[in-house]
């Protein structure tokens, strides 16, 4: 047996969703051929105040964004990214070295873009020649600390993002371009909208948005949700209202407690964290979400037009450029412009709205998963079953 070690840091959901997506396509492909151990290194492996940038991140990024911004920009410069990682790899590579000698990888995945430079410190430190593979789960805004050429092989979303890592020193053999980690299940062939609404327990004729808010519930989810049924009940001239709503809080306790308890003048159904997400969207017509990486890939392979209301200053600004450059969605942080849009594309706009789920499906991966995963086990001469 194989072992990998994933490097996250639970700065937000999407690292240890990405790195989830990993581990299962790993046992779905091959089984008990590889142990997978998540790990997350700062948190865990590092002392303080180190190990409380997890919680660090997400008050700046929720309360202090500007400063996130700042912080964000300002490492994107060479010297200011060199000296603080040049003081964090003297201060780190004792309990890292410590770290990565007790999981004994074979090989080592990371997937934050922190994961880069003292880990390869470290390992060349402790003459380790294991592969080291980085797996970029950014979408469009690629921070400069994903891109480091001593990796065996860097994971890309797009061409842009494989353009810009060859200007950063990678070869042209160490960058794939596969699209993003998601969830496996994405993969799967779902049955159709109407069997999967019934079975869902919403409406099988009437069109339906899902809401969402990521896997804590952040953002204004409640004020979108209660403007969306306002208009959606007095768009349709028959008097039957003209679409449903569907509201995933996530780990937002509250919110959902909230939302449940009200009365909605259109159908509505209300959860909390989800654990089926591919057929909620599948089941769905379009998608309001703040600009997040992994919900924008999964929406494009579920053909699901977006509705953006919202995005993590620095980290998540070019996701919104790219979803509006390529057509298969708007943005708007106003929850009546918002109700408005989907109003329009479940009336009038009808028309535009199967075109941008079109160009949604065209645009969608969802077998990148499997195909990274088929390459990374290549690295430790692991051919997939049935090869050969």
């Amino acid at each position: 047996m194989k072992r990998i070690m994933i490097l996250i840091t639970d700065a937000g959901g999407g690292h240890r969703a990405s790195a989830t997506a990993l581990r299962d396509a790993f046992v779905l492909r091959y089984g008990e051929r590889f142990q997978i151990d998540i790990v997350d290194l700062w948190q865990k492996h590092t002392p303080t105040p180190l190990n409380r940038l997890p919680r660090a991140y997400r008050f700046m990024v929720n309360d202090v964004p500007h400063l996130y911004e700042f912080l964000f920009k300002s490492f994107e410069r060479p010297q200011v990214n060199d000296a603080v990682m040049n003081a964090v790899y003297r201060w780190v590579k004792k309990p890292v070295s410590q770290a990565i000698r007790a999981y004994a990888p074979d090989l080592v995945i990371s997937v934050h873009a922190l994961m880069q430079d003292v880990p390869l410190r470290v390992l060349k430190r402790m003459g380790l020649r294991i592969p080291f593979v980085t797996v970029v789960t950014d979408l469009a805004t690629i921070h400069p600390t994903w891109l480091n050429p001593g990796v065996t092989l860097c994971f890309v979303p797009n061409a842009e993002a494989y353009r810009q890592a060859l200007e950063a020193g990678l070869r042209p053999e160490q960058v794939r371009q596969y699209g993003l980690p998601v969830r496996p299940a994405f993969a799967e062939q779902l049955r159709p909208k109407p069997e999967l609404r019934r079975e869902l327990g919403l409406h099988p004729d009437l069109p339906a948005v899902l809401v969402v808010g990521g896997g804590e519930g952040t953002g204004p989810v409640g004020k979108i949700a209660q403007a969306l049924s306002a208009r959606l009940a007095d768009a349709a001239p028959d008097g039957r209202p003209a679409g449903q709503m569907v509201v995933i809080c996530g780990r937002n306790r509250a919110l959902y407690r909230k939302l449940s308890e009200r009365s909605w003048p259109i159908p509505v159904v209300v959860n909390g964290f989800v654990e089926n997400m591919p057929e909620w969207m599948a089941a769905s017509d379009c998608i309001v979400t703040k600009a997040g990486p992994g919900t924008i890939a999964e929406a494009l392979i579920s053909g699901l037009p977006m509705v953006l209301s919202g995005y993590i200053a620095g980290q998540e600004a070019g996701n919104a450029a790219y979803v509006l450059k390529h057509g298969v969605g708007t943005y708007s942080e106003n929850p009546a412009e918002i109700a408005e849009i989907v109003a329009r594309w479940f009336g009038p706009e009808r028309e535009e709205l199967a075109r941008m789920s079109a160009r949604a499906r065209e645009m969608g991966r969802p077998q990148s998963t499997f195909h990274i995963v088929e390459e990374i086990a290549a690295l430790l001469g692991v051919e997939k079953p049935g090869a050969g």
